[in-house]
């Protein structure tokens, strides 16, 4: 397996509400330890991911939403090779009595660029201008603390705020990170391995109602609804890698890493149903190489199969794969009644 390519799952947290989960207000929350807070979770995802990878992974950025924004976490969590980055979720106060977002307003004039954005959730389609500031920042505990947590902490934020556009679905990234930003090249990075965070949404994508919809299970108990997800998400591995076979040319991954040499028998013969009259519909890619049989895979969830045209999305190759399936179950089943 090559660095970039998605490899599988560090940890999976299960867990779900008791029936009679009571109310903020009825569990005191703000006096309870973190250990007993719902969002504990996140730490202990971290904590598992570390005792998991960190003999073979000499370097380690945990890449965290909102809800990953816990004193407690950054407290903890760093150590030496693994570092957080966390999008913002509170306006802190800092040592000074000001606050963290406006904290960052004057500092150094910022770098600007210009980033394309796809429409998607009611977020209109066009090019942004962005400025991106930086600096270091001392965070305050919060006044209900364990005695052992420090009473406060420098890491740095990273602001990326679109400007000179008015709508509500304007950008605005804040990100805290415990990497040492000393140059606004390393907070450009930052934003960068950010925006890669995406992918985990394309998870639940699959998980919910653009694939599996889970969420209309007739399954009837909570722990089938989990063996159920915990194989969904094995799926969606396997998505990932045919995805990236397309969107990096120039790596190649072995077909053997999302298909078995028979199934990969069976697409070269289908591949012929696939297949255009002009040299543009044909599939040119080795044997050697996953996109050959990612190719058919997306014709099979409905893409063109013209290379000029966007390359099959997450939803496109979950379709073709749910297909080929049950084009190979119906082999499977010929060859098995006609050797009788």
């Amino acid at each position: 397996m090559l660095p970039s390519t998605p490899y599988g799952f560090a940890t999976v947290k299960l867990w779900s509400r008791s029936q009679n989960f009571a109310n903020k207000h009825e569990r005191n929350y703000r006096e309870l330890p973190i250990e007993e807070k719902e969002s504990y979770k996140w730490i202990e995802v971290s904590e598992q991911t570390i005792s998991v990878l960190k003999a073979q992974v000499p370097g380690m950025l945990i890449v965290q939403d909102q809800e990953g924004d816990i004193y407690e976490q950054f407290a903890r969590i760093p150590q030496e090779g693994v570092d957080l980055l966390v999008r913002a979720r509170a306006d802190r106060s800092l040592p000074d009595e000001t606050k963290l977002f406006s904290s960052i307003d004057k500092e150094q004039v910022p770098t600007v660029y210009s980033v394309f954005i796809d429409a998607r959730n009611g977020r209109k389609k066009r090019t942004a201008k962005v400025e991106v500031r930086y600096k270091q920042v001392e965070i305050k505990s919060p006044k209900r603390i364990n005695e052992n947590t420090p009473k406060s902490l420098k890491i740095y934020f990273i602001e990326a705020r679109e400007v000179e556009y008015e709508g509500s679905d304007a950008v605005c990234w804040r990100l805290l990170t415990t990497l040492s930003i000393d140059n606004m090249e390393m907070a450009m990075s930052c934003i960068e391995w950010y925006s890669w965070r995406w992918r985990i949404e394309e998870i639940f994508k699959i998980l919910k109602k653009e694939g599996y919809d889970i969420e209309s299970s007739e399954l009837e108990y909570a722990s089938s609804i989990r063996k159920q997800s915990l194989m969904i998400m094995e799926v969606t591995i396997k998505l990932f890698l045919m995805r990236l076979a397309y969107a990096e040319p120039e790596i190649e991954i072995a077909p053997d890493s999302c298909f078995h040499p028979e199934e990969q028998q069976l697409m070269e013969e289908y591949m012929k149903n696939l297949e255009g009259s002009t040299q543009k519909q044909k599939n040119n890619y080795s044997k050697t190489d996953l996109k050959r049989y990612v190719w058919v895979i997306a014709r099979l969830g409905g893409w063109k199969g013209y290379e000029s045209n966007r390359h099959p999305g997450i939803t496109t190759l979950w379709i073709g794969l749910k297909c080929f399936k049950d084009i190979a179950k119906a082999y499977k089943i010929f060859k098995d009644v006609s050797t009788r």
